[in-house]
């Protein structure tokens, strides 16, 4: 495993861009929109998109797996 640091962390920040497009979708809530959308494209682990969010790992593990079980 690869460890994240702060300086790869606002670099993401600045390079990830996410389409507002999906957002539409309203059978999930944002957050669930925005982690399955790093998650799937652009192969985040939830520990890295925590990090980019500032959330806790067991915020984004619990979201993903909402948006496993809608």
């Amino acid at each position: 495993m690869v460890k994240i640091d702060n300086k790869e962390i606002e670099k993401m920040r600045k390079e990830v861009t996410v389409p507002i497009g999906i957002f539409s979708d309203r059978n999930y809530g944002v957050l669930e929109n925005l982690c399955k959308h790093l998650k799937l494209t652009h192969k985040f682990r939830n520990c890295d998109i925590a990090k980019l969010l500032n959330r806790d790992d067991r915020t984004i593990w619990t979201v993903i797996s909402r948006v496993k079980t809608k």
